[in-house]
């Protein structure tokens, strides 16, 4: 029986096989709120719980994401020593989800392409989950990468490997090549015949090195490492219509099998 979101065999004739999908500004646009509150309670953290100096905190917020992929990555590679679990209760626990609403048209298009779709993301667990539910997108996939799958229960990794230009964190997120590395291992998947989303230029250009075919979207500009470019989500289907390639062309045979079977009373 096949799977509700869509997911069949792929088709061997087919470019991809995988989609692979960011959460945050990805699957609800920027616009929402939920970013720009998420950076406030990390600031708070950082302030509240690290006693980190306030005034430092905004500039050392945003370069520690720039050089690290998340702050939380950094400030554990600069030397800081806290809970993850306690970190992501304080910034995600008190988000107001509640500005995320069920989005039926971008369900209706993820059910509608018959292709393997997995999560990857480096927020934890618990917080893509809410996303999901609250978007109605709670089985939409079949697979999610995110925080824990990574990083394990809250123990600190060996220090992963990284290419020359990465600066090293204990913590294991994109755009590492690292984090590529094991969500292709762990979900089972071949970059060469996958199609990543996400809203974050950095990991959409090191997924490129990756190997992966790449959508940014937020943007609807074109820049180096980037296949498509999208403006929203939604347009998934005027930006990319050979996913549903295969669909059309079951629908078609299907429709030939039928007119070619006689009936028997």
């Amino acid at each position: 029986m096949e799977h509700e979101s869509g997911h069949s065999k792929p088709n061997s004739e087919s470019k991809y096989e995988c989609l692979l999908f960011d959460v945050d500004d990805t699957l609800y646009p920027l616009n929402s709120g939920v970013s720009s509150e998420c950076t406030k309670n990390i600031k708070e953290y950082m302030v509240t719980k690290l006693e980190i100096e306030e005034t430092k905190v905004p500039e050392m917020c945003a370069q520690l994401y720039r050089d690290y992929g998340t702050t939380m990555a950094g400030l554990c590679a600069v030397g800081y020593d806290f809970d993850h679990d306690d970190y992501h209760r304080f910034v995600h626990g008190r988000l107001p989800y509640e500005f995320l609403k069920p989005d039926p048209v971008l369900r209706s298009l993820l059910n509608s392409i018959p292709l393997r779709k997995v999560i990857f993301s480096n927020a934890n667990e618990a917080h893509v989950a809410e996303v999901l539910g609250r978007l109605g997108l709670e089985d939409c996939f079949d697979d999610v990468i995110c925080f824990e799958t990574l990083n394990g229960n809250n123990q600190a990794n060996d220090t992963p490997e990284t290419s020359v230009n990465e600066p090293k964190s204990p913590v294991v997120c994109k755009p590492t090549e690292n984090a590529f590395q094991q969500a292709f291992k762990m979900a089972k998947i071949n970059p060469q015949k996958t199609l990543f989303f996400d809203d974050s230029i950095r990991n959409i250009q090191t997924a490129k090195l990756m190997g992966l075919s790449t959508v940014l979207v937020g943007s609807s500009q074109r820049m180096d490492g980037v296949d498509y470019a999208l403006e929203s989500i939604h347009n998934i289907k005027e930006a990319v219509p050979e996913l549903w390639k295969s669909v059309n062309k079951d629908v078609r045979l299907s429709r030939k099998i039928a007119a070619e079977t006689p009936v028997e009373a």
